[in-house]
Parts: C-alpha cells; sequence; structure tokens
C-alpha cells in the first residue's frame, strides 16, 4: 500500500501551493492552503501480544536532540528530513528541541508533554508495558514536503527500528503540520508489520492523512501527550490510547475520554 497515495497528483499540488504563497521558511505554521496529503485506506498491522509483553518504540517530531549535538535546520524550506536515535535512559535536562510550528514553552518546562520518557518508564516499572525501546527516535516533524519524507526519512527510519525489535510503536507529533509527518511514518510502519498508535489532537489531519490507528481527544498542540507539569493528566492520556492497541482489530480513529476526567479532577479542585 502506497504511504501517500497518488503521490505525484500531491506533488502538484504542493508545488502549485509553494508557487502561490512562497510559504515555506521561517517558524511559521502553513497556511490553510497547505495541500494536506488526502489517503482513502490505512495499513494494518494486528498485535500479536498484549501490551504488558510488547516492546514500545517512541517516536516524536518535537525536535528533540541531545546538548551538544547538531540542533534541526528548522530554516529549510521544504523541511529537515533527518532524525535523532537517542537513548531512553536520557536525562530531560540534557535535551535540547528544535520547535517549528508550535510553543516550546510546554516542552522546555516539563519534556513530558511530547516526549514522555518519565511516563513510559513507570508504564515499564509497573508492568503496563513489557518494555520501553531502549533508544526512541525524534525528528522536526515539520516538514512540508512530504514526499521527500516519505522517500528519503521514512525507509531510513523503518531499517533502523527493525534493527531493536520493536513489536509497537508510540507516535507523538508537535505542531499541525507533525500531525501528517508521524501520520506518514505509522503508515510505513504499519506495512512494516509493526502495530503503531498515534496520538492526535488535531482531528482534521489525522483524518485526512489516515495512519492505522488513532487516538484523538481534545489536546493542545506543543502538549499533545498531556499538559506540562500535570503528570497524571499524560499518564491518563498515554495508558488510554496504549491499551488500544491490541483490540483495534481495523484501522481507525478512536475518541478519549481524558478530557472529561480531567475536568471533573479541575473541578474537584484535585489537580
Amino acid at each position: 500500500m502506497e504511504i501517500i497515495e497518488n503521490i505525484e497528483e500531491w506533488r502538484r499540488r504542493y508545488s502549485g501551493w509553494r508557487q502561490d504563497t512562497g510559504a515555506g521558511n521561517g517558524h511559521e505554521d502553513v497556511s490553510e492552503s497547505y495541500p494536506f496529503v488526502k489517503n482513502k485506506r490505512a495499513p494494518f498491522a494486528p498485535a500479536r501480544r498484549a501490551l504488558p509483553m510488547l516492546n514500545l518504540a517512541l517516536i516524536s517530531s518535537a525536535g528533540a536532540y541531545t546538548d551538544g549535538t547538531a540542533a534541526f535546520d528548522t530554516t529549510k524550506a521544504d523541511g529537515d528530513v533527518s532524525f535523532r536515535e537517542i537513548p531512553s535512559q536520557i536525562e530531560s535536562s540534557d535535551l535540547r528541541f528544535s520547535a517549528r510550528g508550535y510553543d516550546p514553552a510546554g516542552v522546555e518546562s516539563d519534556s513530558n508533554c511530547l516526549l514522555p520518557l518519565g511516563r513510559l518508564l513507570e508504564f515499564e516499572g509497573n508492568r503496563i508495558i513489557g518494555k520501553l525501546n531502549p533508544v526512541f527516535w525524534s525528528c522536526c516533524g515539520f516538514i512540508p514536503n512530504a514526499a521527500a519524507l516519505v522517500e528519503e526519512m521514512i525507509p531510513r527510519l523503518v531499517e533502523r527500528i527493525n534493527r531493536y525489535e520493536v513489536q509497537a510503536a508510540l507516535l507523538i507529533p508537535a505542531s499541525r503540520l507533525c500531525h501528517q509527518s508521524v501520520s506518514l511514518i505509522a503508515r510505513a510502519l504499519e506495512e512494516a508489520n509493526i502495530p503503531t498508535m498515534t496520538l492526535a489532537v488535531d482531528k482534521d489531519v489525522v483524518e485526512s492523512v489516515r495512519p492505522p490507528r488513532s487516538a484523538i481527544y481534545a489536546g493542545k498542540l506543543g502538549a499533545v501527550a498531556g499538559l506540562p507539569n500535570w503528570p497524571e493528566h499524560q499518564r491518563r492520556v498515554l495508558d488510554e490510547a496504549l491499551r488500544l492497541i491490541e483490540p483495534m482489530d481495523q484501522p481507525g480513529f478512536r475518541q478519549l475520554n481524558v478530557q472529561q476526567e480531567s475536568l471533573v479532577e479541575e473541578a474537584r479542585g484535585e489537580r
């Protein structure tokens, strides 16, 4: 199955958008005229193990990199199609973020809101997941040129993920355009027989791109894995999303209940 259906037609739309708007430079988000990928079908890989037995990989599009190493290039008109492979046990103080298309205030205050290593390591300790893969993968998901993402980055990324014998992957976008990027990565992973879960707060984009599995809730860009400095909210978002991997038996979207539960918690003064 194609990662981008009718990719040549998409290239024409993208070329026209670039010519008409001169868009693509700087740190701004894409305009409403941006030609988001439109897929009609999605690949699907059934989960063959229960969540407490899975080696779970984390893929974040927040532009995380290790302090002292090269940052992502946020000035490229088509986007930076490189990625970083980073130890999952890294201290949050050793992480830096190349933010494009989203406000980095949240992730700079609490990296778990986009890169929930702390929460997932808790889940490993509590046996909610089998284990967190020893490395995670990071990219700067603000990549307007989706064709370049699919042709240049994704094959290399899937190859690296396969080397770790990953059994499922959680993908977390940062910006609106990141929702497209991680959805395309998810499609490629499921085509490679790796079940995925794409966490999302922009329903329109994921419905257009069609990742195989997506958990959607009324969250915030820049804090898609849960609000910063609110660990319980983060745990609730991630737990509910991850527990959907195994029971889903076909491609689709699921609405999380986390928002309603969090509002009740706030009203009770429990935060």
